[in-house]
């Protein structure tokens, strides 16, 4: 695993780079300027998928606007010389508290996918999470993963063979952790794709997990190749799944050996029952706001959550995370670690698998730095008390 002795040396670098050989970024380090710099290279139905949410999108400002309701408190001449980002989560050895979340149809960012965001995580030491939804196969994921670590994000199939034929396959392939999105039994009302009557599953785009598997392949009369239309309504007869309940999980423990996570949690009613039914960890997750408009924003859920549950299974964040400060808050706040979204797509936009790498690299290189101006020489020195409310 390739470790950096601080993340935070890549500040260093980038000002080398640029007084000493005259180079600067060809992408922004400005995280919170990335989606508008990709929005110059993304096509208009990349763009109305990728970045919008569900109904007026008030779920995802509520998102960025609860990061601004919590202020770090620095602390001063605290020895912080030696910093140490590194975590094991659910056995996964990382080299911060990262993971790259699951993001489906990433060819409509660039050609090479999910392939570039997999070989982008285990040159920085992070995990992937492939997407049931993506435009790669579980296998081709795997191989561009090669020895790092990989988990699988589940939507669950309303097909019970295709179910344990993903799960078969995933195990084989060397996913350790299975991720089931609990939130998104069926789609949100999302207005920039239905404007557009765009859903690129329909044409067969994002569906590479399906389309692999023989299972879902006994349902076509012809390969997806030559009928990709009639593809993406087989894949549309399993995907809603509106059905699902707790007492499903027993299934799920019975399918799959390794760690459990389910992601979408935002009660703690939820996380309650998540522990009771003996999963391993938890998301607290809205699917940056891609689900329910005007829900709850997914970091004021996650302080009740993880003192409700933090002692007893394993607590990850998502939604709206986009800067290093952000990680900081979040895990400040009782996340283990955090899952990175769009952020990561921007750079794949703008640079294929360099430019996710530069997207991570700043990431985490500001995470570590503002770990050190708060007076902390490890994450896991974190706590409510760094933090007061704004």
């Amino acid at each position: 695993m390739p470790l950096m002795t601080h993340f935070g040396d890549h500040q260093s670098a980038i000002y080398a780079d640029g007084m000493f050989a005259g180079r600067v970024p060809e992408i922004t380090t400005d995280l919170s300027a990335l989606e508008s710099h990709a929005a110059r290279v993304l096509a208009p139905e990349a763009m109305g998928y990728v970045v919008p949410s569900a109904g007026s999108g008030s779920t995802a400002r509520a998102n960025v606007a609860a990061f601004e309701r919590w202020r770090i408190v620095p602390r001063m001449l605290r020895d912080h010389a030696r910093r140490d980002l590194s975590t094991t989560v659910l056995d996964t050895p990382l080299a911060a508290p990262v993971l790259f979340g699951p993001v489906g149809v990433q060819t409509l960012a660039h050609p090479d996918g999910e392939l570039a965001t997999a070989r982008a995580s285990t040159e920085l030491g992070l995990a992937y999470v492939h997407s049931t939804q993506a435009s790669h196969s579980i296998e081709e994921a795997a191989d561009a993963v090669g020895p790092g670590a990989r988990w699988f994000q589940l939507y669950w199939p309303d097909d019970p063979a295709l179910l344990a034929s993903f799960l078969s396959r995933a195990r084989v392939a060397g996913y350790t952790t299975l991720v089931l999105t609990v939130d998104t039994t069926l789609l949100g009302w999302r207005p920039a794709d239905l404007d557009r009557g765009y859903l690129p599953f329909l044409a067969a785009e994002g569906i590479a997990n399906y389309t692999s598997d023989p299972v879902f392949n006994a349902r076509l009369d012809k390969p997806a190749a030559e009928d990709p239309a009639a593809a993406g309504v087989a894949f549309a007869s399993v995907f809603p799944n509106p059905g699902l309940s707790w007492d499903r999980l027993p299934e799920l423990r019975r399918l799959w050996d390794g760690p459990i996570v389910l992601k979408g949690i935002q009660h703690v009613a939820d996380a309650l029952l998540a522990v009771e039914h003996g999963m391993d960890g938890i998301v607290v997750s809205n699917h940056g706001g891609r689900q329910v408009d005007g829900a709850l924003a997914s970091l004021d859920a996650l302080p009740p959550i993880a003192e409700a549950v933090g002692e007893r299974l394993t607590v990850l964040f998502d939604s709206g995370v986009r800067t290093g400060p952000d990680v900081f808050k979040a895990l400040a706040l009782g996340a283990r670690a955090v899952l990175l979204g769009r952020p990561y797509l921007y750079g794949l936009a703008l640079g294929g698998q360099a430019g996710v790498e530069h997207v991570l690299r700043c990431l985490l290189a500001e995470l570590d730095l503002t770990l050190a101006g708060a007076g902390y020489a490890s994450h896991r020195d974190l706590s409510p008390d760094s933090l007061v409310r704004g």
